[in-house]
């Protein structure tokens, strides 16, 4: 683990006598998170922090709500299910970062390769002749999520109606690997590095991938309730700086493979490098020789991809209701401004000018001691 903590750290500024506690899970896009803890970053600006790996989405959910956790690594839709009570307790919660744009894509297993499967012409007329007991299975990792629109939209390409025609099962990340494997699933919509595992090991092959299906989208949020922002406002406010930082060293190209090194730790991701690579490098390997070149695969900061704009929640709703995951009545005007909060991440960025010379240096540092 690269633990480096800088001569000029601030004092502690956690509030209570233990560490704010982040929850995330085993997926590329906890970069940040990781990130701002393996370089010191979190411990230059006061915070200690205890990174907490959790096994699915609604294990973070619960946790945010019941105060378990005090802000998470968090799929963007989750907001809405968490403010709106849906399939959950309700809550007030907002984002004041987007960590990352992208980074998903869809594997279908080898069996389906070798039943002849190529396009979406094959792949309807399989599902069709498969519309009875031994319906096609996709998995997804919560409903609440761009994973579960981005698969619907790719098999309504098809001409498939989702829950008719083929069968959708919610499995965590890092789960859908071995379930591709053992059959219980056909496909999957994920994050990495679980796609390129499922290739890698031959069990599977991609079609498609987030950044073509629905370019710009907003995927990982920084999820707190809405009660710890205001009443832990200084603290807060300080964790979404050192996250920013941590984002824009993230999205160095020259970084990128060191990222793969401290993601791969039995901490994290607890797989090989090798595996995470692919796509963080922008490389990401089909299967079947199949090698595409997607340099925005991940994106963690270029573009102001960390912005929680009104106009990005507006889109996120928009999406959840024409799927028919948030009822129309619920989604007023006023829920994207609440859920996604630019004047917190703005008040995080006037904090950073007396802390750029970190980044330099943690880079310097880092870069000396791999």
């Amino acid at each position: 683990m690269i633990a480096i903590m800088p001569a000029n750290a601030q004092p502690a500024l956690t509030s209570s006598l233990r560490p704010l506690r982040l929850g995330f899970l085993a997926l590329t896009d906890a970069a940040p998170l990781i990130a701002a803890q393996e370089l010191g970053i979190f411990a230059h600006h006061g915070l200690r922090i205890q990174l907490c790996r959790e096994v699915g989405w609604a294990t973070i959910r619960d946790k945010i709500l019941y105060g378990e956790l005090d802000a998470a690594h968090a799929l963007a839709p989750m907001l809405w299910a968490a403010q709106l009570g849906l399939d959950c307790i309700k809550l007030p919660v907002c984002t004041g970062l987007v960590l990352n744009l992208h980074g998903n894509a869809i594997t279908l297993s080898e069996r389906l390769w070798k039943a002849g499967i190529r396009d979406h012409a094959t792949l309807k007329s399989e599902a069709l002749r498969r519309r009875g007991e031994n319906k096609l299975t996709f998995g997804v990792v919560f409903p609440f999520s761009l994973h579960s629109l981005q698969l619907r939209q790719w098999l309504e390409q098809a001409g498939l109606k989702p829950d008719r025609d083929v069968r959708i099962a919610i499995v965590p990340p890092a789960q859908m690997a071995r379930n591709l494997a053992a059959g219980t699933l056909d496909g999957f919509c994920s994050g990495e590095p679980w796609n390129t595992v499922s290739i890698q090991q031959g069990e599977g092959w991609s079609p498609a991938w987030s950044a073509s299906l629905t370019p710009g989208h907003v995927e990982k949020v920084l999820m707190v309730r809405t009660d710890f922002a205001e009443q832990r406002a200084a603290e807060h406010v300080t964790l979404l700086a050192a996250l920013i930082q941590a984002a824009a060293w993230c999205d160095e190209p020259r970084h990128r493979a060191q990222l793969a090194e401290m993601l791969s730790s039995p901490l994290y991701l607890n797989v090989s490098p090798k595996v995470i690579a692919p796509a963080l490098l922008g490389r990401f390997g089909c299967g079947h020789d199949r090698f595409e070149t997607i340099p925005d695969f991940h994106v963690f900061s270029q573009g102001d991809a960390g912005v929680p704009s009104i106009s990005r929640a507006s889109t996120i709703q928009s999406e959840l209701v024409a799927a028919g995951l948030v009822p129309s009545s619920l989604a007023n005007a006023e829920l994207p401004g609440r859920l996604f909060r630019e004047d917190l991440y703005r008040q995080a960025l006037t904090t950073l000018p007396s802390h750029a010379p970190l980044l330099t240096k943690l880079t310097h540092d880092a870069l000396a001691g791999a």
